[in-house]
């Protein structure tokens, strides 16, 4: 689920921390190119759902992500959702000290319209921007520190759409029933790449510490042919719930220093409750 980011040498810094994994968005999401045709407005889009996460190295809880769709948006020429990453170790966690935030606009079809993410070194931020201009085939990058200083700006020229690591989250949940194998381009670090993941819609059930019964989920699995943020690395797999929501449940990803579990630990979402499972 959050590849993308860019922050220079704050990421790079970052990565050889034993927090490597807390972008679960960056490997459980992958966009597809552009169709033709109309594309059907995603169902997995809703206002004020929330997720929370926590993430596991070994047998030591590190931190946790939290997952929040703030708003719908109208614009002349689109629909939207405001949505936002909140990553934050856990106090006391020795040697590691990590505070980031992820901010797409994720349009109603689910591709990234625009993307902020920030990361805290000590006390300022060091940020990246994504301007993504479909009419003119181009993104438009930004680097920075200290919350407004621009340090570099690029253009990248592209024939489709893109995810940025946000948005790739909510991509999975759209794709996950497709049945699908996909070499898709999405931006990590100021760099066009590809993920690899095959929804081949393996249907299973998984135990949670949330829940007193296995949810009903369906699987899927990929490789990442890169290094992103926080040395997430490799093969990955996810396991999402067998219902219209499609609401991860469990992902397991390698990272450069091993593997880490991704985990949901509480949620709101109208109308919604985890489906049992076998077991």
């Amino acid at each position: 689920m959050f590849a993308a980011c860019g922050l220079g040498h704050y990421c790079r810094r970052i990565m050889r921390l034993p927090i490597a994994g807390l972008l679960l968005l960056g490997l459980l999401s992958v966009p597809p190119p552009a169709q033709a045709g109309a594309p059907v407005p995603s169902k997995v889009l809703a206002e004020a759902e929330e997720l929370t996460y926590n993430v596991r190295y070994a047998f030591f809880d590190l931190g946790q992500i939290r997952l929040k769709i703030l708003k719908r948006v109208s614009t002349p020429a689109y629909v939207a959702y405001s949505a936002k990453a909140y990553i934050d170790s856990y106090p006391k966690i020795p040697f590691v000290d990590l505070h980031a935030t992820f901010e797409s606009l994720v349009d109603s079809t689910v591709f990234s319209r625009h993307f902020v993410a920030k990361v805290r070194d000590k006390d300022w931020w060091d940020y990246a921007q994504y301007t993504f201009e479909y009419d003119q085939n181009r993104i438009i990058t930004e680097v920075g520190h200290r919350d407004t200083t621009i340090e570099k700006q690029d253009t990248l020229m592209i024939n489709s759409v893109y995810q940025d690591g946000l948005s790739l989250f909510y991509f999975a949940r759209e794709q996950v029933l497709s049945g699908k194998r996909m070499n898709v381009p999405t931006i990590v670090k100021e760099k066009k790449v590809n993920t690899y993941i095959d929804f081949h819609q393996t249907r299973t059930s998984v135990e949670i510490d949330a829940l007193n019964y296995p949810v009903d989920v369906v699987s899927f699995d990929g490789t990442l042919d890169f290094i992103g943020l926080f040395g997430l690395t490799g093969d990955f797999e996810g396991w999402f719930s067998n219902d219209e929501a499609r609401v991860p449940i469990l992902a397991k990803m390698k990272v450069i220093l091993g593997s880490i579990t991704i985990e949901l630990m509480s949620w709101k979402r109208a109308g919604w409750t985890p489906p049992r499972g076998e077991g």
